[in-house]
């Protein structure tokens, strides 16, 4: 962290090759859905579009699917989807 900032570092090339291939394909796939239905998407992902090139939105959405699968085995609790109002 930084400046009492918690800075997420990047995804890299440590850990399982297959699992990180399956995770950008399967947010590859939610990427071409929002495209296909822009009414249906999550407005965190639809931002995330508007700022950076798909590809880079892509291995961001993987990124953080990663870090909650991580953070849901660790844990050992039940997924609990939470949105933060802005």
């Amino acid at each position: 962290s930084s400046g009492g900032k918690e800075t997420l570092g990047r995804i890299t090339r440590m850990g399982d090759q297959y699992l990180r291939h399956l995770l950008v394909i399967g947010m590859t796939s939610r990427v071409r859905r929002a495209k296909s239905h822009p009414d249906q998407t999550d407005p965190w992902l639809s931002s995330l579009l508007e700022r950076k090139s798909v590809r880079l939105a892509t291995v961001a959405m993987a990124n953080k699917t990663a870090r909650i699968v991580w953070a849901v085995l660790t844990n050992g609790e039940p997924y609990r989807e939470t949105h933060i109002a802005k």
